[in-house]
């Protein structure tokens, strides 16, 4: 059953397809970089990948047929012994130590002529490690809301401390006025029986002057009167 087999297809027939392919293929294995159209490169990737795959077989067998084997199988799909020969020599070496993902897709910026996607695609060096892994959104939301929480975190701590404190320094000032007020609280009481003791011995005093100075008036009053009657 042919399922999923209709793709890459490029608005050609087979005929022109397998040929577009072949040299799209030999110039990659030359150049190792070509610069084409998206849909082209996309074509080009898992073609150019099944010969590197038999590439990395005639490497690994020490068997002469099946190595020619390999190798006309690569030259029926090629169609060009130098870039055959310079695959099979040079480049498979450089390729045994990936299990796949030979190529690699640069997008580009349409062609100015008529806006198609343009495309870079290139072999993969043997030492390219390749893109590290993106972090999924939900781990580096986890992160960020750790990273503010620490901040926030030590902000609360350091707000119950001051508040301790300052707690701390209120009671420590309210028990000082209180024992500030405490031995005030005597002196007050002991000077109030004072102040009242001398308004009395005041108010004795002059009550005693007012008495003498009505018993004098009167003493003078009498001799006034009895000097009168004598002269009568």
């Amino acid at each position: 059953m042919r399922h999923a087999k209709h793709r890459h297809q490029l608005g050609r027939k087979k005929e022109h397809r397998q040929a577009l392919m072949a040299n799209l293929a030999v110039a990659i294995i030359i150049n190792k970089r070509i610069k084409t159209t998206l849909p082209k490169a996309k074509a080009l990737r898992p073609f150019i990948e099944k010969i590197i795959t038999l590439a990395k077989k005639a490497h690994a067998t020490d068997d002469k047929l099946r190595k020619h084997h390999f190798r006309k199988l690569a030259l029926s799909k090629v169609r060009d012994i130098r870039a055959v020969n310079r695959l099979f020599n040079d480049l498979a070496e450089q390729f045994t130590k990936r299990e796949g993902g030979y190529t690699r897709i640069y997008k580009l910026v349409p062609r100015l002529g008529d806006a198609a996607d343009m495309a870079l695609i290139e072999f993969i060096d043997a030492d390219d490690e390749g893109y590290s892994k993106r972090k999924s959104k939900s781990s580096s939301k986890a992160a960020k809301k750790d990273a503010d929480a620490a901040p926030e975190a030590e902000e609360v701590e350091e707000a119950v401390v001051e508040t301790a404190e300052a707690t701390s320094e209120e009671t420590e000032n309210d028990s000082e006025s209180s024992d500030t007020e405490a031995t005030a609280e005597p002196e007050a009481t002991a000077e109030e029986p004072s102040e009242d003791s001398e308004d009395a011995s005041a108010e004795d005093e002059s009550a005693q002057e007012v008495v003498e100075e009505e018993t004098s008036e009167e003493s003078e009053d009498a001799d006034e009167k009895e000097t009168k009657e004598e002269e009568k």
